[in-house]
């Protein structure tokens, strides 16, 4: 029997990519970089050469197990995980291993979110078959570190030991987890060479995961582990309902991965970015001469330059005398600001949701 299973977190809303996403239609579901698939197709098709269709599951809000099944006919209907409402990644994964366990008790799983870009997909597969290995023979809790090429601020990072121990030599012992430093703190853990960038993707059995709730997220544990009959079955949506407001707001980091004996990560480098703004999508695009991105006949510049266009195809704009901008817009929604302010945009998103309601985010 196949005990390798993966996971995909679907769920967010991806406020950072309005007004291009939005909450009826999120980013991971959109074709962000025009490569003909969205970022959710991507992420199944790249899983898939590690794990068996049948044996992927995609965790999403409730709201979206349609959209899902509508881009990923291959996946069966009980293999979506219906979330009732949105409560960070500790609750989603904690719903995810206690199914998989009751599936499977000898689940072995990668998590994943649905919107991270690899381009080196060969080198992504070598790295999570092996994590995979290790993870089916030892009870350790294991994530991805990607090689860092820059003293990036908007990611999370791992300080890693050099010491040996029994698995394979390419998995470091995790010393500690820095959420998003100030910029001289993060040149500082480049020039260590013991940091890596935390890529949201992890590995381990069902067994080890759920070992670490019933120690460090007791209360998550037990509510779950109540409705074990009731998981996989007619009574799963109706218990979820009862039981996911009362689960934290908290992510798998802060509730288990910073408090946990035996993690690891393991290094990484095939092309990784967690596509997580407007920039990091302009870092990944192809650009005209002056270092625009999403330019078409369309679009006319004059000295502009270093600016990322998502316009409708039969707009035609002028654009003159910009630098470093994010101009997108979509249907009657338009968005013109500075990339060095596009971690204000979900103030804005919030702003117009609060002055115009929903339908506008």
């Amino acid at each position: 029997m196949e005990h390798n299973y993966a996971i995909i977190m679907a769920g967010g809303v991806g406020s950072r990519f309005w007004p291009t996403s939005t909450s009826e239609k999120p980013k991971q579901f959109l074709d962000i970089l025009n490569t003909g698939e969205s970022l959710l197709q991507q992420t199944f098709r790249r899983i898939s050469s590690v794990v068996p269709t049948e044996n992927i599951l995609v965790v999403t809000k409730s709201d979206y197990k349609k959209i899902c099944l509508q881009q990923l006919p291959e996946v069966l209907d009980e293999n979506i995980i219906s979330e009732p409402l949105r409560r960070n990644t500790a609750p989603c994964i904690a719903l995810a291993a206690f199914k998989l366990k009751k599936r499977d008790p000898l689940a072995n799983f990668i998590i994943t979110p649905a919107d991270h870009l690899i381009t080196n997909e060969s080198e992504f597969t070598r790295i999570i078959k092996l994590g995979l290995s290790t993870t089916s023979v030892n009870n350790l809790l294991l994530t991805i570190g990607i090689s860092p090429n820059k003293p990036e601020t908007g990611y999370g990072y791992i300080q890693f030991k050099s010491e040996e121990h029994n698995f394979d030599k390419e998995i470091k012992t995790v010393k500690t987890f820095t959420e998003k430093p100030q910029l001289e703190l993060a040149k500082s853990f480049l020039a260590t060479g013991e940091f890596l960038w935390n890529s949201g993707i992890f590995i381990w059995n069902s067994n080890a995961i759920l070992s670490a709730f019933e120690k460090h997220m007791p209360d998550m544990y037990s509510a779950f582990d109540k409705g074990w009959d009731k998981l996989n079955s007619s009574e799963e949506i109706d218990f979820l309902e009862t039981i996911y407001p009362q689960c934290p707001n908290v992510s798998i980091d802060y509730g288990i991965l910073e408090k946990a004996a035996q993690v690891y990560v393991l290094p990484g480098d095939f092309g990784w970015s967690d596509l997580g703004s407007w920039g990091a999508v302009y870092l990944q695009s192809q650009k005209d001469k002056n270092e625009n991105a999403g330019v078409t006949n369309n679009v006319f510049t004059y000295g502009s330059s270093g600016n990322i266009f998502s316009l409708p195809k039969e707009m035609v704009a002028v654009v003159e005398g910009l630098e470093d901008y994010i101009i997108v817009q979509s249907d009657n929604r338009l968005l013109i600001c500075p990339k060095k302010s596009e971690q204000d945009i979900k103030r804005f998103v919030t702003d117009v949701k609060m002055k115009l309601g929903e339908d506008q985010v």
